[in-house]
């Protein structure tokens, strides 16, 4: 699972995992200890929180959410410090360190409960999501492995073009 197949949707609280397309909007799953299905249509507002970012004052613009569930995975592990319940100041003040550059007229508080709940969500039902980045790493020294062992295993032309040499002369 990935932040692909998670969402966000407007007026129900939580996090849910997207289970499959319908003709008229998709069936989603809460991902808490209940596990219930749920069809929302398209009149629901659904978001799928690997579209979903952080206002940024640099260049950029924006920062995406894996890039700070990573960093605060990464960082704090299963305690980021805050809770959802919080008070403004810390929040502010938790943001301000994962997201040095975050913009602060655009992002507001109740973005940043909802990241902090978002990620205790994560990080409780779905903690897969947020080792992405270990994932691509073992991915990448395994596809390593992989090109240099055939490296290894392919003979040179040269030694192919002596081989064929040495048989004609053996014949």
């Amino acid at each position: 699972m990935d932040l692909s197949e998670i969402a966000s949707i407007a007026g129900k609280g939580g996090l849910y995992h997207i289970i499959k397309p319908t003709r008229g909007g998709v069936i989603v799953e809460t991902l808490d200890e209940q596990k219930k299905k749920m069809v929302m249509s398209t009149n629901n507002r659904v978001s799928v929180l690997k579209e979903v970012s952080i206002y940024t004052t640099d260049s950029e613009g924006s920062v995406p959410l894996e890039t700070i569930f990573q960093k605060i995975y990464t960082e704090f592990g299963d305690d980021p410090g805050v809770e959802s319940t919080s008070d403004t100041e810390e929040l502010k003040a938790f943001v301000q360190h994962m997201v040095p550059n975050y913009d602060e007229d655009r992002v507001y508080p109740s973005d940043m409960k909802k990241l902090v709940s978002w990620y205790n969500i994560l990080y409780k039902f779905a903690p897969d999501v947020l080792k992405t980045e270990d994932k691509a790493k073992a991915e990448k020294s395994d596809d390593e492995e992989v090109t240099a062992s055939s490296e290894d295993t392919t003979p040179a032309a040269e030694d192919t073009a002596e081989t064929k040499a040495d048989d004609k002369k053996a014949e």
